[in-house]
């Protein structure tokens, strides 16, 4: 007997789902309706918007939300990957108040023996990060670390993948979707991205022949895509990458802000085995507050920021900003990385739970068929509708069998207690305290919608 994927049953699953949740969340409904008043399409984050309207949560509760209708949910997107210990983790909320009252103030303004404390603490814990800076976001971390690569190499081009994501920085903010050549926003001039060259993720020899032709400053990849679906590097992907980089002279960036202490404490370069020559960071070195970003890496690159060196503002590489190593964000992060560093044995069962989960859904999917297969590594989880498992977003998105599906999954899983995002690209970023139960409903949602979408064809 085989199986396959009814276009019908899809839509049959999108419309009895949205009625369901439309009865669920009146709440949300209204308030989106005030929130479009005031708010362009009633979202904060456009991502955040999911079909018919979004849920508004009211309160979190560890690995739960409850939306503002009084539903419960497990949460697998934990505050965009932020919040790796769940919600309001009571020790990091009470070292954040402490802080505040030793210090006197939420943001000093001046620098702080904290501030000096936590970037000790990390140039010692995470590989190749020789000295660092913090930033307001990890969209400011990449603005920052190409400006300081294309100062350090005297270089004008850029390389990132197809399909990766980095934030709303303008120079790289083109080939995020397919065709992946265009720009990701109105108001972008191509000249913003004039001397921005987009590779296939996963194709090192592509990434060669770029190299041969131009004079690239750096290279910018996630080692483990995001928003492209949780593809993992290959095999030696990485390695080829450093030993290119090596070879004609450009810089090799690792933006980890999904990656950095999520599947390994010490990120992509402690679990691959690659050091890269700058190192971006975000989400978790916040500790779960806003205004978690850094970059950081070889010192003689760090150095072009030293403004006491390098007298002349023409012949640095500027870094700034007004909350910049707030009290807050230094202290809930510095808090959150102490803690993860003395446990480490968190990421191995982590790990093993979301290794596991891998293999039995491609186990379902393998039985069904092969009509799926998941992606990603340790707590970085896709899952994708296609033909054959994707190895760059290129593949996830043209090789799915039937559009809408994603929607449906998504719909369907809010309306059976499950909230993740985004509805395009199905990736689920759970906590390193999601257990076997929390992962085992994912897997229960996962079995129930299959069985709604799949019809057997003796």
């Amino acid at each position: 007997m085989g199986f396959r994927i009814r276009e019908g049953n899809v839509a049959r699953v999108l419309k009895v789902y949205e009625d369901r949740f439309r009865e669920r969340t009146r709440g949300s409904f209204e308030l989106w309706i005030r929130y479009r008043k005031v708010s362009p399409g009633g979202v904060s984050y456009a991502i955040r918007f999911t079909k018919p309207y979004p849920i508004f949560i009211m309160k979190a509760r560890g690995l739960e939300l409850v939306d503002v209708d009084g539903n419960t949910y497990i949460d697998f997107w934990m505050g965009h990957g932020s919040e790796i210990l769940g919600h309001n983790p009571g020790f990091i909320i009470e070292e954040v108040f402490d802080k505040i009252r030793e210090f006197g103030s939420t943001h000093l303004g001046f620098e702080h023996p904290l501030i000096v404390e936590y970037a000790e603490f990390l140039t010692k814990t995470v590989p190749g990060l020789e000295m660092v800076r913090f930033t307001n976001s990890g969209t400011e971390a990449v603005m920052y670390a190409i400006r300081l690569a294309r100062a350090y190499t005297g270089r004008r081009f850029v390389v990132k993948m197809e399909g990766g994501w980095h934030g709303g920085y303008d120079t790289v903010h083109v080939g995020v979707h397919p065709p992946f050549n265009n720009v990701e926003s109105a108001g972008l001039p191509q000249e913003a991205v004039k001397y921005t060259l987009v590779a296939p993720f996963n194709d090192a020899e592509a990434l060669e022949h770029i190299l041969r032709k131009y004079d690239v400053a750096c290279v910018i990849v996630e080692p483990v895509q995001g928003a492209g679906g949780c593809i993992e590097a290959e095999p030696n992907y990485l390695r080829s990458l450093r030993e290119l980089c090596d070879r004609y002279g450009s810089l090799l960036v690792f933006d980890e802000v999904f990656t950095g202490f999520r599947i390994a404490f010490g990120g992509a370069q402690e679990y691959y085995g690659v050091k890269a020559d700058l190192v971006i960071l975000g989400k978790i070195i916040g500790g779960g507050f806003p205004g978690a970003g850094a970059f950081g890496g070889r010192s003689d690159i760090m150095d072009l920021i030293d403004h006491v060196k390098h007298v002349d503002p023409g012949k640095r590489s500027f870094h700034g900003g007004t909350f910049v190593g707030n009290v807050v964000t230094i202290s809930a992060g510095y808090a959150t990385l102490r803690f993860l560093s003395e446990r480490r044995e968190l990421y191995v069962k982590a790990n093993r739970i979301w290794n596991g989960f891998r293999r039995e859904i491609d186990k379902l999917c393998s039985d069904y068929g092969n009509i799926c297969w998941t992606t990603g590594v340790g707590t970085m989880v896709g899952l994708h509708f296609t033909d054959k498992k994707p190895r760059s977003a290129r593949e996830a998105y043209a090789r799915r069998w039937c559009s809408g599906i994603e929607d449906a999954l998504n719909i369907y899983s809010r309306v059976n207690g499950v909230l993740y995002l985004t509805e395009k690209m199905p990736h689920f970023l759970p906590s390193l305290l999601h257990s076997e139960n929390e992962m085992r409903r994912l897997m229960e949602v996962i079995y129930g919608f299959l069985d709604e979408i799949i019809s057997s064809n003796v």
